[in-house]
C-alpha cells in the first residue's frame, strides 16, 4: 500500500543527503569507493587476517605460482617469491604502509595545509605576498622531486618519506586552500557578515568552512592519489622503504630480477598500485561532478 504524503512536494532532504544521492547516480564512482573502502578495511586489519607472517619462508614452496596455476599450490593463493614467503600475506600487509600511511599523510597534509592555507587566505599586506611568493616557488617543484630533495637531507626510510611527502605535498594543498579562502571572502554573503559586526572566527566557522568543506575533500582524494603514488616511487627507488619491509613500491623493486621467472611477484603489487590510484581517482571525480552539478543548481 503506498505511503500517504500530505503534500505533493518532495521531502526536504539534508545537504549531505542529497549528496549522496548525486554521487551514488555516479556508477564508477561508487565502485571506486567500495575499492577504497575495501583498501582502507585491509590497510588496517592486514596483520589480523594475513594467513601467513610477512617474513616466514617455506623452504619447500620457492617461487609457487598463483593456485590458479597448474603448478600451483591451494596452500599460497596467489604464490610464493623466492625466498618461501607467502605473496599473499605480504601484499596484505603491505596495504597498511602503501595505502595506509598515504591515508595519513594526506589527513596530516589537510590539516595542516587548512591552518596554513586559512592564515594566507585572511592575511594580507607583506605576510600575504611572502606566502605567495614562497608557494609560487614551491610549486614549480614537482611533488616527487621535492620529496626525493627533502629525502635526500633526512636520509632515506619509510618514517622519513611520510614527511617528505607531508612537505613535498603542503605547497599545492595550501595554495588551493587559500584560494577558496580568497574567493568566498569576495562574496556578498561575506560582506553582509561583516555589516553585521561578525568576527573573522565567526566569518570562518559559519561563513566560509561550511561552503568549502565539500572541495576540501576533493582536494584531499588528489592529495592521496599522489602520496600512494610517491610512496611507492621512493620505495620501488629504494630511498623509502627498505627490504624486507612489504610496502609495495619496495616489493616491486626487490622482486624487479623475477620478472621474467616470477612474473606474479611483480605484476600483482603493481595491479594494486593501480586499482588504488584508480578507485581514489574515481572517488576524486565522482565529488567534483557532484560539486559542479551543485553549482549549476
Amino acid at each position: 500500500m503506498a505511503k500517504f504524503n500530505l503534500f505533493s512536494e518532495e521531502s526536504n532532504k539534508s545537504p549531505l543527503a542529497r549528496f549522496w544521492r548525486k554521487f551514488k547516480s555516479n556508477h564508477p564512482a561508487l565502485v571506486g569507493l567500495w575499492v577504497f573502502i575495501a583498501f582502507a578495511v585491509l590497510a588496517a586489519a592486514a596483520p589480523l587476517i594475513a594467513p601467513y607472517g610477512v617474513n616466514q619462508q617455506h623452504s619447500d614452496a620457492l617461487l609457487i605460482p598463483p593456485s590458479w596455476h597448474e603448478m600451483g599450490d591451494v596452500r599460497f593463493i596467489l604464490g610464493t617469491d623466492d625466498l618461501g614467503r607467502d605473496v599473499l600475506s605480504r601484499l596484505m600487509n603491505g596495504a597498511t604502509y602503501t595505502f595506509g600511511l598515504s591515508v595519513i599523510a594526506a589527513l596530516i597534509t589537510t590539516i595542516i595545509g587548512v591552518l596554513v592555507g586559512t592564515f594566507a587566505g585572511i592575511s594580507r599586506g607583506i605576510r600575504s605576498s611572502f606566502l605567495n611568493h614562497l608557494l609560487d616557488i614551491t610549486l614549480s617543484i614537482p611533488s616527487l622531486l621535492l620529496a626525493i630533495i627533502i629525502i635526500a637531507i633526512l636520509g632515506p626510510g619509510l618514517m622519513n618519506t611520510v614527511w617528505a611527502i607531508i612537505l613535498a605535498l603542503l605547497p599545492q594543498f595550501i595554495h588551493s586552500v587559500r584560494n577558496l579562502i580568497v574567493t568566498e571572502l569576495n562574496k556578498d554573503y561575506i560582506t553582509a557578515f561583516k555589516l553585521d559586526g561578525a568576527s573573522n572566527w565567526h566569518i570562518l566557522s559559519r561563513g566560509i568552512f561550511p561552503n568549502i568543506y565539500e572541495h576540501i575533500v576533493v582536494i584531499f582524494t588528489m592529495a592521496l592519489s599522489t602520496a600512494i603514488l610517491d610512496i611507492s616511487a621512493l620505495g620501488f627507488l629504494k630511498l623509502g622503504a627498505q627490504p624486507p619491509t612489504t610496502e609495495w613500491g619496495a616489493i616491486l623493486a626487490e622482486n624487479l630480477g623475477l620478472i621474467y621467472l616470477a612474473p606474479w611477484t611483480v605484476g600483482l603489487p603493481g595491479i594494486l598500485l593501480f586499482l588504488a590510484v584508480l578507485s581514489t581517482n574515481l572517488v576524486g571525480d565522482g565529488l567534483r561532478q557532484v560539486l559542479k552539478a551543485r553549482k549549476a543548481d
